[in-house]
């Protein structure tokens, strides 16, 4: 299990870190232009909810600063509401949350014994 979460923590970062470079130099707006962008932050979100739902009660327990009830929340609103999805929430979640995240999983990765 503790394998696992150190895995799942790694693809909550790499998704974050990948939602952050495709929209950097881009604004709100390019969401409403470019279909595949939006298309593309809005599934490494789902990913981001995705393994924040599969990481055990413990690990999330270590850091319960970490927004894991929010994340996998819009993952499902996302996954099962798809044609209802508010780019103005991706757009906030990539610019003012996933920067100040991607630091807590990186401490929280760290402290999770891989053996």
């Amino acid at each position: 299990m503790v394998k696992t979460d150190a895995v799942r923590l790694q693809h909550r970062i790499d998704a974050a870190e990948k939602a952050i470079a495709f929209t950097n130099q881009r604004s709100r707006e390019d969401l409403d232009r470019d279909e595949m962008l939006a298309l593309a932050v809005v599934r490494l979100v789902e990913i981001l909810g995705e393994a924040a739902k599969n990481v055990s009660d413990s690990t999330k327990a270590q850091a319960s600063d970490i927004p894991w009830r929010q994340m996998s929340g819009t993952r499902e609103r996302l996954t099962h509401a798809y044609f209802e999805v508010n780019l103005d929430i991706i757009w906030n979640i990539i610019t003012n949350e996933l920067p100040s995240l991607i630091p807590k999983l990186q401490t929280l990765l760290a402290q999770i014994p891989t053996e």
